[in-house]
């Protein structure tokens, strides 16, 4: 049988919600307030009670999120930012950008996020931060990581969330879990808008102010610049789309996690695939559900003529990237990095996927592995 199914289902998730998202966008476009309007002060509270955390600022999209934080702490030229190689190039993008440096570290080989226990070596007189990623959806060891970060002077950590909002962490919410938490509201995430948009937490108000000044071009006030900043704003009609999926974000939380627990049980029984594993401390959100498999490209084509549709998150890790490999400043062998990104590849994943679904696609991932 060949399927004919999407990757992400916004389609069905707008069906649920169109009567509130459409409503509220309506308003903006009555008020007319496209830039900063009350939509933006609205979401911001609503995510604040969401996450727990004092502070949210939104901004232009998660990109911007990872950069403003970075100026928020005084990242400047000189110095490193301790990460990981094993994700989207946005992560070390704007460090790069800061005239910083990235370094990176080897991953954990069973949840692909950033291994506390090399994190101490990487470590020099220059380390101004270290940036875990919560990939595919699970939060990373944090404790650990904000514990090696307090023994060397209290270094900030910034969660890159991007991925993972709405997760928890031993009963805390993902962004509110360090120093900055900075998420992304790009459509496929889980909890999206219909164009570009993200978010940065923190419960420090220094930090919150200077977050809130950076976003609109380092203004304290109108015409009034106390620091560098940039264009961060993020527009009030993606706030409102956001406002609308926010009324139904904890019941797709729920799903997503059923759906996920689905997968990993169907998988089980399938010899030649690694499902991902999640701690017993904490939830994925799923941002992708992401299995590992030898002889990927072949396992993808045979996929593909399925009409299973796949997607691989991220083939090459930052180490190796034109951009970023002359630039970089690398600690150990990275060979958990360099093996997951040979290996992985992601299945459909969304709040709207049926059971039935389910089994055909994980009987067609078995086909394709034979």
């Amino acid at each position: 049988m060949t399927l004919s199914i999407p990757f992400i289902d916004l389609k069905s998730q707008y069906a649920e919600l169109k009567t509130s998202i459409d409503s509220r966008i309506q308003r903006v476009l009555d008020h007319g307030q496209y830039i900063m309007g009350p939509e933006v002060r609205e979401l911001e509270q609503q995510l604040e009670t969401f996450t727990g955390a004092k502070h949210c600022i939104t901004v232009a999209s998660g990109t911007e999120a990872l950069l403003i934080a970075l100026m928020a702490l005084g990242i400047k030229a000189g110095d490193e930012v301790i990460t990981s190689s094993f994700t989207f190039a946005a992560t070390a993008e704007v460090i790069v950008l800061l005239g910083a440096t990235p370094v990176f570290v080897d991953v954990d080989p069973v949840t692909c996020n950033l291994d506390p226990k090399l994190i101490e070596a990487a470590i020099t007189d220059k380390t101004r931060a270290i940036m875990p990623v919560s990939l595919y959806g699970q939060v990373a060891d944090m404790d650990e990581i904000n514990a090696v970060a307090a023994r060397h002077g209290h270094l900030p950590v910034i969660e890159d969330a991007a991925q993972s909002f709405g997760a928890e962490y031993k009963g805390r919410k993902s962004c509110n879990l360090s120093t900055i938490g900075c998420t992304s509201f790009f459509p496929s995430k889980p909890l999206g808008c219909y164009g570009d948009g993200g978010a940065v937490f923190t419960n420090d108000d220094a930090l919150a102010k200077a977050i809130r000044e950076i976003r609109v071009h380092g203004q304290e006030r109108r015409y009034y610049h106390t620091r560098v900043g940039v264009g961060g704003r993020m527009d009030t009609i993606q706030c409102a789309v956001v406002l609308g999926k926010l009324e139904r974000f904890d019941w797709e939380i729920a799903r997503r996690i059923e759906a996920g627990d689905r997968y990993i049980d169907m998988l089980a029984t399938i010899h030649g695939v690694d499902a991902p594993q999640i701690g017993a401390d904490r939830t994925s959100v799923w941002g992708q559900f992401t299995v590992q498999a030898d002889n990927r490209e072949a396992v993808l084509e045979r996929l593909k003529t399925l009409g299973v549709p796949t997607a691989v998150h991220y083939p090459v890790p930052l180490h190796f990237q034109p951009a970023y490999k002359d630039s970089c400043r690398i600690v150990g062998a990275l060979k958990h990095s360099e093996t997951a990104a040979s290996r992985v590849f992601s299945l459909p994943m969304h709040p709207y996927l049926d059971v039935e679904i389910q089994r055909m696609i994980v009987s067609k991932v078995a086909d394709a592995l034979v």
